[in-house]
């Protein structure tokens, strides 16, 4: 998903020959970052998961193990859950709007529109209001197709609880889900006039390209400064987008499988936009500014130069 692989796989590949345990954890390693990180929003959270994970299953006896990638999937749900309960705790004193992690993701990501939809910046932030249980269900089943028994396992659950669960979540999310899946393509061209529009400051063409009830949100996390609550409405945003652009040039980006602006400040990344698109329109606006949510962000694009 990530445009690199997970730091702990890399580190595992790298260790030379690998025993069974590691072959195993490499080859799944994609899959259980994604699903940390749909759990919790945060890539160092996720890699951090990937971590304890690991560590456990360099413990298991394989030779009672018939389904790895089951077996791996129930060990990082478990820590990914342990975790999301504190993380649930810390955003209680958040300083202003919390968005999740920005994660730099690659075209093929975006091609897939499912996958795409599912770690976008909207469906994450409807996935933050699911209690803990609900949303490692909600991943599993509906954005990894895992049976309902391989997430009773995972979540310790009966079977007969986790599609009762399922039901409630699925009819949670899709009261609460952003309007519709978009393809790739057709966000292309409102991208690159959305970004020529606030590169310009032309707040006409700006105000023609905003939904009359499009959603700024910003995240600075109480270190740098960020609206502090949502602004709201085209007028709004427009303004907001105008002195963005007069302080720095937007360079476009795939971010969590959605398109997106990233704004440098004397070469180091001061904020990353996610964009929302419906129907030609940007309907949402998603910017992190939190330096510590950057940082991964910051070491990846470095690696591109």
């Amino acid at each position: 998903m990530s445009e690199r692989t997970t730091d702990t796989g890399e580190r595992l590949a790298r260790s030379g020959p690998m025993d069974r345990a590691t072959e195993a954890f490499v080859a799944h390693r994609n899959l259980l970052f994604t699903v940390a990180y749909e759990m919790l929003g945060s890539a160092a959270d996720a890699e951090d998961v990937l971590q304890e994970t690991w560590l456990r299953w360099t413990n298991v006896d394989l030779g009672i193990v018939r389904d790895q990638r089951a077996y791996l999937v129930r060990i990082t749900t478990s820590q990914a859950l342990t975790r999301l309960r504190t993380l649930g705790r810390r955003k209680e004193s958040y300083v202003g709007p919390w968005l999740p992690e920005p994660l730099l993701t690659s075209p093929d990501v975006a091609e897939d529109v499912e996958l795409a939809d599912s770690v976008s910046m909207a469906m994450l932030l409807v996935l933050e209001t699911l209690a803990p249980t609900e949303r490692a269900v909600f991943v599993l089943r509906e954005v990894f197709d895992l049976a309902y028994d391989e997430i009773a396992e995972a979540v310790g659950k009966s079977a007969a609880a986790v599609r009762q669960i399922a039901h409630r979540a699925r009819a949670h999310v899709a009261a609460r889900r952003p309007r519709g899946i978009v393809s790739a393509a057709e966000t292309r061209d409102v991208l690159e006039a959305f970004q020529r529009a606030v590169e310009t400051g032309d707040m006409q063409r700006l105000l023609d390209m905003l939904a009359p009830d499009v959603v700024f949100l910003g995240d600075g996390g109480g270190v740098v400064q960020a609206a502090p609550a949502p602004v709201v409405g085209a007028e709004m945003v427009a303004h907001v987008l105008g002195r963005i652009a007069a302080a720095v040039s937007p360079q476009p980006a795939q971010v969590n499988g959605c398109p997106a602006l990233v704004l440098r400040l004397e070469g180091e990344i001061d904020t990353v936009i996610a964009v929302r698109i419906d129907d030609g329109l940007v309907t949402g606006l998603y910017a992190v500014r939190n330096p510590e949510k950057l940082s991964r962000m910051e070491r990846e694009t470095a690696l591109r130069r």
